[in-house]
């Protein structure tokens, strides 16, 4: 007789390695096509501010910062209507023919194309931030890692608003109806018993969502503008490290340049898995403590 737990373990062992190997190997693949950029520039790479493919200065700093700025603005921005979504869906109106419209945009948001998103962006959005660009005096290009922010928020909502929903329709009704017995109104019951109980699958919600703001290229690159200076004015043009590999990664003809572009994407791969290590440690320290 099959014993079924020890075939499980063993598809699961084997799954654990196979994942353990393909990210080594992506490391590796990564570092190696790397080396000339990192013998040559060293740690001076992650700080110098100049990219310069003719004179071959290269500095990772500018698409480090625009990386990090589009990604946190795009969460912030996205917070507050992922929480009330994900209410609204999982607790409000539960189980009822609106939450199944909303489920169902929610649904075809996350699906739709990236470019899409970009165009959008280029046509009604660009021309709103053209006039806040113009009150402050900037080049008034409608393009800039403000629009790119406002572009990502929009498309993190779903991943956020997905887990949210179910973590918060996971609360035990004995709890919300115990809330309820002794005088509780609805916004104490969500305060005090919804949000502490869900809290840690509403992180990992917002978890998967920065990931996905990291990561995004092609909506970022049609709407950041595409500038290789630093700058920390989110009206400004700018670069991801995701939206310069785009740009330049085809046309990068020195092994020099090449190689780092290359050395972007490993950064962009170490940025990604330390957030999510450490962000999923938080989780799990979060969920002992609670036991």
């Amino acid at each position: 007789m099959i014993n079924t737990e020890k075939v499980y373990k063993k598809i699961i062992g084997i799954g654990g390695v196979i994942i353990i190997g393909l990210l080594l190997s992506i490391f590796i693949t990564l570092f190696l096509n790397s080396l000339p950029t990192i013998k040559k520039f060293g740690f001076k790479f992650l700080i110098n501010k100049t990219w310069d493919p003719v004179f071959e200065n290269f500095g990772a700093l500018p698409f480090i910062i625009g990386t990090i700025l589009t990604s946190i603005i795009s969460l912030i921005i996205s917070v507050p209507f992922s929480l009330s979504l994900s209410l609204f869906i999982g607790e409000y109106y539960r189980d009822t023919f609106i939450s199944k419209v909303f489920e169902t945009f929610i649904e075809i948001i996350a699906v739709i194309p990236s470019v899409i998103f970009g165009l959008w962006g280029l046509f009604y959005l660009a021309p709103i931030i053209r006039s806040l660009q113009l009150k402050f005096s900037l080049p008034p290009t409608g393009v800039s890692i403000f629009t790119a922010s406002l572009i990502l928020s929009i498309m993190i909502i779903p991943y956020a608003t997905s887990i949210g929903k179910e973590v918060i329709k996971l609360v035990p009704i004995d709890l919300k109806e115990a809330a309820f017995s002794f005088g509780a109104t609805r916004y104490e019951v969500v305060k005090k018993i919804i949000f502490p109980y869900a809290r840690s699958g509403i992180f990992a919600g917002f978890l998967l969502s920065f990931g996905r703001a990291i990561g995004e290229t092609m909506a970022v690159t049609m709407v950041i503008g595409n500038s290789n200076f630093l700058t920390f004015n989110i009206l400004k043009s700018g670069n991801t490290i995701a939206s310069i590999i785009a740009n330049e990664f085809t046309e990068a003809v020195e092994t020099l340049h090449l190689t780092s572009l290359i050395e972007l994407g490993l950064i962009l791969f170490l940025i990604t898995f330390i957030i999510n290590f450490f962000a999923h440690f938080f989780v799990i320290k979060r969920k002992i403590i609670e036991i």
